[in-house]
Parts: C-alpha cells; sequence; structure tokens
C-alpha cells in the first residue's frame, strides 16, 4: 500500500479508538474524534465485512487463524546475500543481493549485450526493486522466487522499513521527501551495483523514488539504465485521489488527517496498542484498499497485512505529508529512450490507474498494462501477470537471454533448444 492512506487511515481509526479509551486530554479527544468522523466513512465498508465475520466466526478463531497463516506462509522467507550503504545522513540501508547462476551465467551474456557495452565480458544487468510505502523487499516475493539465479537482483528497504534503519534526518525532526528517497536509491545503487546495466523496477513509493533519482541524477539513468518498470505508480497529483470516497468523506480526511497524524505519532506506544485491539478492523480495509479480486489467497492477504502492521505510527505518519508535494512528471523524460513497462490494477484505489495512463501519455513507447480484477497491490495479487510482464522488459533490455521462460506464480526455467 505504498503512499497509501489506506494503511493511513487504518492506523488513524485504531489510534482514535485507543486515545479515546485512555482519557487523553480534551484537545487530544476533539482531535481525534473528528478524525474519527472522517475516518469512519473510510473504514465503512471493511468494517461491514468484519461485523458479518464476527457473526459467524469467534475471535478466539481468528487470532489462531492469523496464526497458523503467519507460521505456513512462505511469503517473504526468500533471503540474500546481505549489505549495507548509508544515506547522506547516515541512514543504514539495508539491501539483499541475489546474483546471477554461474550455470546461467554464459547464456546471459550473449552477442547482443557484448555490442551493447562494448566490452567481451560485460558486468551482468542488475535488477533494482524498490517498494512502497509500509512494505518493504519482501513485497517482491513472487518476482524475486521467478527472478532467481536467472539475473542479478536487488532488493532494498526504504529507510524506516523494514530491516533498514530508522531516519536519522527524521530523528531530527526533518521531513521525509521523495527527494531524499531518490539520494537513498543512489546510495544503494552505488554500493551494491557500482557498475555494469541497471533495471530500474519501482512500485508505488518505489516508482517515485526511481523518479526522484532520474531528477537528481540524469547522468546516472542515460549512462546505466537500460530498462524501468513503474507498477502502480504516480508522477504527482496524489492530492486529487479520492481513494473510492464520497467528496465529503475526502475532504473531511484531508482536512484533519496531517494534523491528527503527527499528534499520533507522538504517542506511538499508545496506538500501536490501539492498532493490535482492533486487528480485525485493520484487516478489513487493508484487504480493501490493497485488492479487488475476491479469491485471494488467505496467506497472501495475511502476509501484506503483517508488512503493513510492522510499519510503527510515527513513521507512517513523518511519510504522508510527501506524497501530497510529489510531483515528478518533468523527470519522465529521462526515461522517453528506454524500454519501458507501465503496470497497474484497474481498481486500484490508492494510486489509480488513470496515473499510470498518465506517465504512458508521456512515453509513449511504454508498454502499458492494466490489469483487471486488480488493486494496488498488484504484483501480490496477480503476481504471474506483473512477472511475465517484467520477464518480458528483461529481455527486451538483454538482461536475460530469451530462451528464459517464467511460469505461474514465478517458478522459472530456461527452454531447451528443442
Amino acid at each position: 500500500m505504498s503512499e497509501s492512506s489506506a494503511e493511513v487511515v487504518a492506523d488513524v481509526a485504531s489510534a482514535a479508538v485507543a486515545a479515546s479509551a485512555a482519557g487523553a486530554a480534551g484537545g487530544w479527544r476533539r482531535a481525534t474524534g473528528i478524525a474519527g468522523v472522517a475516518i469512519g466513512v473510510v473504514a465503512a465498508g471493511a468494517a461491514a465485512g468484519v461485523a458479518l465475520e464476527r457473526m459467524t466466526v469467534g475471535r478466539g478463531m481468528r487470532q489462531k487463524a492469523r496464526l497458523a497463516l503467519d507460521s505456513a506462509g512462505p511469503y517473504g522467507s526468500l533471503r540474500g546475500m546481505p549489505g549495507k550503504a548509508f544515506a547522506d545522513d547516515g541512514t543504514e540501508l539495508y539491501y539483499e543481493v541475489d546474483d546471477l547462476d554461474p550455470e546461467a551465467a554464459p547464456a546471459a551474456i550473449g552477442p547482443r549485450r557484448r555490442r551493447l557495452f562494448g566490452r567481451k565480458s560485460p558486468a551482468p544487468v542488475t535488477v533494482v526493486f524498490s517498494h512502497g510505502y509500509c512494505l518493504s523487499q519482501d513485497s517482491w516475493h513472487f518476482q524475486r522466487a521467478a527472478l532467481r539465479g536467472v539475473v542479478r537482483t536487488v532488493h532494498w528497504d526504504q529507510r524506516s522499513h523494514g530491516r533498514s534503519g530508522r531516519g536519522v534526518a527524521q530523528g531530527r525532526d526533518e521531513p521525509v521527501t521523495i527527494e531524499q528517497l531518490g539520494r537513498d536509491l543512489k546510495a544503494v545503487i552505488d554500493a551494491a551495483a557500482p557498475e555494469g546495466p541497471l533495471v530500474l523496477v519501482g512500485h508505488s513509493m518505489g516508482g517515485m523514488t526511481v523518479m526522484a533519482l532520474a531528477d537528481q541524477y540524469p547522468e546516472l539513468i542515460s549512462e546505466r539504465v537500460v530498462g524501468v518498470a513503474f507498477v502502480g505508480t504516480s508522477s504527482g497529483r496524489l492530492g486529487e485521489v479520492n481513494y473510492g470516497l464520497p467528496v465529503a468523506g475526502v475532504n473531511a480526511v484531508r482536512r484533519v488527517l496531517p494534523g491528527v497524524l503527527k499528534v499520533l505519532g507522538q504517542r506511538a506506544e499508545l496506538v500501536e496498542k490501539g492498532r493490535r485491539a482492533t486487528a480485525d478492523l485493520f484487516a478489513g480495509i487493508i484487504k480493501r484498499y490493497s485488492f479487488a479480486s475476491r479469491d485471494v489467497d488467505p496467506a497472501v492477504a495475511r502476509f501484506a497485512e503483517r508488512m503493513i502492521e510492522s510499519t510503527p505510527i510515527d513513521v507512517v505518519a513523518e511519510y504522508y505529508p510527501a506524497f501530497n508535494d510529489h510531483d515528478k512528471t518533468e523527470a519522465l523524460v529521462h526515461f522517453a529512450e528506454l524500454p519501458v513497462l507501465v503496470l497497474a490494477g484497474v481498481q486500484d484505489l490508492v494510486t489509480p490507474s488513470e496515473h499510470s495512463e498518465a506517465i504512458a501519455d508521456l512515453l509513449p513507447d511504454a508498454e502499458l498494462v492494466l490489469v483487471p480484477d486488480a488493486g494496488h497491490l498488484v504484483m501480490l495479487e496477480h503476481p504471474e501477470v506483473v512477472t511475465d510482464r517484467l520477464a518480458d522488459l528483461l529481455t527486451r533490455t538483454g538482461a536475460v537471454p530469451a530462451g528464459a521462460t517464467v511460469k505461474g506464480y514465478g517458478s522459472t526455467s530456461t527452454a531447451q533448444p528443442g
């Protein structure tokens, strides 16, 4: 749920409940009361589903089901060679590298790439995956599984997310900016892929991070980047997104949410208790804003929920203002001469598919893929579609041999000549 007010909304709703129960100061109660009215509009649809579930499934049974899914689900279990990069403010950024399988390397280095990079033994293409807001590198689980050994990949956690360190600048009360995330990505590239061609893949906030990188380091794009994939992202105008709400609800949320989030971030311990106490409602809201399909694997839905749950409320709060300020439309020109994939879920309520269409309009040679019956976390909801189109992009850039094929939920095999 990158740049997702979905998680933000859920966090605020649960925090408001917790704050009221705790009997905080009058001003705090008024703030959360106003927020509760606004957030109630968002939560209504999800809460209705949760209420229906409560009639048939006891709370203890739901808790046991969550624990069973947590223990049995394989999602997010893939690990690579760990590494650390350091941002310009000293923030420690965690990344992992999945190297090219030595047995596959000769096939991957074909004549086309020798011509393109002018070496007898060119450095392998590195595919760098950037995740979204309130997620982690594990959100690319299916695509990572599909590409293991076939191409060199780097997966990293954005500052204050996953295994990366808390933003040092944010500890000094400096706001997070999309520009900062672009510089963070540059630090990761310098550490994990200092040479050789690159393919950049970003989901939602991760796509914005890639745009910010291009805006600040256009020479890196022109000299090293050979392909780009934007998944469920936006180049700007996020302040106009209505998140599937009526106008009154949207206006109320926009009016109070920034201030309320700031207050909530200062009461993180209280808020986290509230999140745990309202886990069922939280799960319902996450599902509504993450997925569009009715038959999403419960283990996948729980996997997404766990990633979002692990993002502290103060991190949610400090990131939120950056999205309204985000405008990287002009940076898209740096991708105009490259193979580009633009992919989105048709029913994405967080970064609507119209935003992807706007990106594709500015990159007329890009491949635009709109996935029906898909929401914001399209790479988890319809992994086979995302993996297939990404594999095609990598083939077009020369990152993988033409004989490499991707099947189903991401198992990869190399076709043998018949």
